[in-house]
């Protein structure tokens, strides 16, 4: 597979793509050349995984304020602490699996899946089975409104009802494909689409097959962050994309993930777009947060 060849390629040319990608861009240069990063690059990291953990967490039905989050050791007591547990686990360890990514993200998936749900489960740590079920990936709508207008996501329109998750036989197909394509880019082909597109289509795939039983969207929005590592454009995982996905909330969610899943021009620039101003989003965030550790508030 050649740049030339690369089967996202042609999505990255779509109408509003290529703005998006350089909006992103601009922020996220703009947040790394800030004076913290030189010295307290690696609390910033740590910040940020905290808060899109909890924003994680928030998007699965279990919105607790931050400080909650920040203050409590024990995630076991009832369902949405569990949430709250399995999207900091799988948060925390997330960046650590880069090298593992880059030629197996299956496995990645996998360790994911066992973080979240722990090793008693015996579904832990494998995708569905025949006549098995996946979770629904949005069982509480954030209560706040949409606050900032996401590219090419009519707020106007119907809130759509997703799909049914695919069968095994086609998670597994689909799955492998996307594997190959991940490990091809980690090659060195195909290196030419940008990583908002690269993130945004992983993401996006892990919502539509839902490839485990539980924690789908967790998983995704952990596979995201990593691939926003791999490809270079948040290397220091200082950019919590999840914050932003919260807070544009998850009516507009479910609609750029509707766009994904038709898998039409219109829609799929609109999922990419949709993932672009979420991030910008996690860039203010880190970026108020960076200047909260300037003025000595943090």
């Amino acid at each position: 597979m050649s740049t030339g060849t690369d089967p996202l390629a042609p999505l990255a040319q779509l109408p509003g793509v290529p703005d998006a990608v350089a909006e992103v861009r601009k922020a996220v240069d703009r947040l790394y050349g800030h004076r913290v990063m030189r010295r307290r690059a690696a609390e910033v990291t740590s910040e940020s995984a905290l808060r899109g953990a909890r924003a994680s967490a928030a998007l699965a039905g279990a919105d607790w304020p931050l400080e909650e989050v920040r203050r409590r050791s024990d995630f076991g007591a009832d369902a949405e602490a569990r949430t709250i547990g399995a999207a900091l686990r799988v948060a925390a360890e997330a960046g650590q699996l880069l090298s593992v990514w880059r030629h197996s993200p299956l496995q990645v998936l996998a360790r994911l899946h066992l973080l979240a749900v722990g090793d008693a489960d015996p579904a832990a740590g494998r995708p569905r089975r025949a006549g098995e079920d996946a979770e629904e990936l949005f069982p509480l709508d954030l209560p706040a409104a949409e606050t900032v207008e996401s590219v090419g996501v009519d707020p106007a329109a119907p809130v759509p009802v997703l799909p049914p998750a695919p069968g095994a036989d086609e998670v597994a197909a689909r799955l492998d494909q996307l594997s190959r394509l991940l490990v091809a880019r980690a090659e060195g082909q195909g290196v030419g689409t940008p990583a908002l597109v690269v993130a945004a289509v992983v993401h996006g795939e892990l919502l539509a097959l839902r490839p485990f039983g539980s924690h789908n969207g967790v998983i995704a929005r952990a596979a995201q962050r990593i691939v926003l590592i791999a490809e270079g454009l948040d290397p220091k995982s200082i950019c919590p994309a999840e914050v932003g996905l919260a807070e544009l909330g998850t009516d507009a969610y479910r609609r750029a993930l509707a766009g994904y899943l038709a898998g039409t021009p219109e829609g799929m620039a609109a999922w990419i777009g949709h993932c672009g101003s979420a991030l910008r989003l996690g860039v203010r965030e880190s970026t108020a947060v960076c200047e909260a550790m300037q003025r000595g508030m943090v």
